[in-house]
């Protein structure tokens, strides 16, 4: 539970620090587009992009790749609600595990990441819901060294044709970022 809280502080610092990097390339994005090509298809205009965000950090004194995503929770909600049929509420105490199982169910079949070649294993740690967000935390573990990090992304490409996923990746404290346009799902890191 301690590398869960752990990972829950780092990413929430991290965020801060993505988050500008993510704003400047919505940013440049919106720019030459239309507000109104990036509204909801419902109509409801919460926000007026679809963006996620997933951040990989090889953590060499740990030997593990932490990854977390942060995604907004209520396109996230929609997302599981549509694909499995359900209800989904992140923010239900009674719910957490039934929504744990859907969380980490939606993430692994469309976050794949390879590391020098091989398929990576990954760990579900769990999600916490903050504020207007949802930060989903993986591991993977027994990591000596990295120098190539492939990613498959398609978070949130089934309900959104205008999603971007930004990736940001750290090895060694050389930190890579890219922004993933729909339907574009793959992103490879040379370390």
């Amino acid at each position: 539970m301690n590398k869960l809280l752990f990972l829950m502080v780092r990413s929430l610092n991290k965020w801060f620090l993505c988050s500008s990097v993510g704003f400047v390339f919505i940013a440049k994005t919106i720019q030459s587009e239309s507000i109104d090509n990036f509204s909801r298809p419902s109509g409801n205009n919460l926000h007026p992009f679809h963006v996620s965000t997933t951040e990989i950090n090889f953590n060499a004194a740990d030997k593990t790749l932490e990854i977390s995503c942060r995604l907004f929770i209520d396109d996230f909600e929609s997302c599981l609600s549509s694909v499995y049929h359900t209800k989904a509420d992140l923010s239900a105490a009674h719910a957490k595990t039934s929504m744990d199982s859907l969380v980490k169910r939606y993430i692994v079949a469309h976050l794949q990441i390879k590391t020098d070649g091989k398929q990576s294993g990954t760990h579900y740690l769990g999600f916490e819901k903050e504020d207007e967000a949802v930060n989903v935390f993986f591991e993977v573990e027994n990591m000596i060294a990295v120098k190539k990090i492939e990613v498959n992304n398609s978070i949130l490409y089934d309900l959104y044709d205008d999603q971007m996923n930004i990736i940001h990746v750290v090895v060694g404290g050389n930190r890579k970022s890219t922004k993933l346009d729909y339907p574009k799902r793959e992103a490879a890191f040379n370390f």
